[in-house]
């Protein structure tokens, strides 16, 4: 093999832009991967398992309540076992990446002759553990990547969300589409079928560029040891995490009450996969931009912003009725945007600071998952409570003043806690990092 074709010089011929789009398009996709399993998972495994599994409502609820609670307590668990063990990180992730293979093939395609309840709680809980793992490990790959080329933190969270944007709306469409090509009863074990193939080609794609205890690039400061005290010593980290589950408190009020709210708010249920679908379109269009905004005037500026610019965009919510789907699809484009820049500008910060500061990404993406899935925990015992108690009847013929509650739940209690979230980020000294 001569010099010119060795992998080294192949690589210095490239260039480091092409080399960094490589990896970041890798990145991306599998991300896209990931959050193409979200949406199945999330909002249409109840109403599966209720119609064609013959699970009651109730029985449903519990499973996945006490699922959640398991969810969110397990992840600063797996974040400090992944930052922590000998294992290479690409075994580290071919193991979450077999349980959540198997786990969405098995919760879509669960046997008659199994007792239903069982076989959801069990393949959930799989499919629970798999995906917490990954996105561990994928979040903190995304810390090393930017500090192994030195680009910013919003660039890589530009790439990475971007691609996770991408599945979430591909997941959108995709139930549908399989139910027209192979019926109703075979569109889910065919969209597990689907998400399995190409969860093993994201795996492989990204194999050989996970990093592993020994071949992790050194840095003239080690990473501190300590786990979760470590981290949470830093006033910084805290108040990103104090400022990450009052704005996640927001998104899970509104994902939880999203569909009541344009079915017996709007009257308008067939409308509720399009305004979906231009709510993550938006938000994937204008992600690119926020991080280019972060880029310009700093992550804490262009953060500010997009909240401001959430709040105003949204409280328009709660003065719609029925019939005002029209204006409710110009709300769903501008709070997408707006979403972009969460889903950008937090992790940055954070993934910026624990670079900064030398501590670990694993455990750091631990407690960031167990403080957004325990928002959305969170929301959804509140929400739900405060409706039944203002009489509030899914599809039934509500009074005005339950519809209000609607209303005020779905937007205005998001609204506040997002002023809330706003103020304390704007008090918050936050150290920006130098954009290349």
């Amino acid at each position: 093999m001569t010099l010119a074709s060795s992998p080294t010089a192949e690589r210095e011929h490239l260039g480091p832009n092409t080399r960094t789009a490589g990896i970041l398009g890798r990145y991306a996709f599998f991300g896209a991967v990931l959050a193409f399993a979200g949406p199945p998972i999330y909002i249409h495994t109840p109403s599966l398992y209720a119609n064609q599994h013959g699970m009651s409502l109730a029985a449903i609820g519990v499973i996945l309540l006490g699922l959640r609670l398991f969810d969110f307590v397990q992840d600063p668990l797996l974040g400090r076992w992944i930052a922590k063990t000998a294992m290479p990180r690409r075994s580290v992730v071919l193991i979450f990446s077999a349980l959540l293979g198997l786990g969405a093939l098995a919760l879509f395609s669960p046997p008659s002759q199994v007792d239903a309840r069982w076989w959801l709680a069990i393949s959930l809980a799989v499919v629970f553990t798999g995906f917490s793992g990954l996105q561990i490990a994928y979040y903190s790959k995304g810390v090393s990547l930017a500090d192994a080329d030195g680009f910013s933190h919003a660039r890589v969270a530009g790439f990475r969300e971007s691609g996770i944007l991408v599945g979430i709306c591909a997941a959108c469409i995709a139930p549908s589409a399989l139910a027209m090509v192979f019926g109703g009863d075979m569109a889910f074990p065919a969209f597990a079928a689907i998400f399995a193939a190409i969860l093993v080609v994201a795996v492989i794609r990204m194999h050989g560029r996970w990093e592993t205890k020994a071949n992790r690039p050194q840095s003239s400061t080690p990473v501190l040891s300590g786990g979760f005290k470590t981290l949470l010593r830093d006033g910084q980290v805290r108040r990103l995490f104090v400022i990450g589950l009052l704005n996640a408190l927001p998104t899970g009020f509104t994902a939880t009450l999203f569909l009541f709210f344009v079915e017996d708010r709007l009257q308008a249920p067939d409308h509720t996969g399009a305004a979906l679908l231009l709510f993550f379109l938006s938000a994937g269009a204008a992600a690119p931009l926020w991080a280019r905004l972060s880029g310009s005037i700093g992550a804490k500026r262009a953060m500010l912003i997009g909240m401001a610019g959430s709040v105003i965009a949204f409280l328009w919510a709660v003065t719609l009725g029925p019939g005002d789907w029209l204006a409710f699809y110009a709300i769903a484009v501008a709070s997408g945007a707006a979403l972009g820049a969460d889903m950008i500008l937090l992790p940055a910060m954070l993934s910026n600071r624990l670079a900064q500061q030398k501590l670990s990404s694993e455990h750091g993406f631990g407690l960031w998952g167990f403080v957004n899935k325990a928002a959305l925990a969170l929301a959804a015992g509140l929400a739900l409570p405060l409706l039944d108690y203002q009489g509030y009847v899914p599809g039934a013929s509500n009074p005005t003043a339950a519809l209000d509650a609607l209303s005020f739940a779905y937007a205005g209690i998001p609204c506040m806690l997002k002023v809330a979230a706003t103020l304390l980020l704007l008090c918050s000294p936050m150290t920006e990092e130098t954009h290349r």
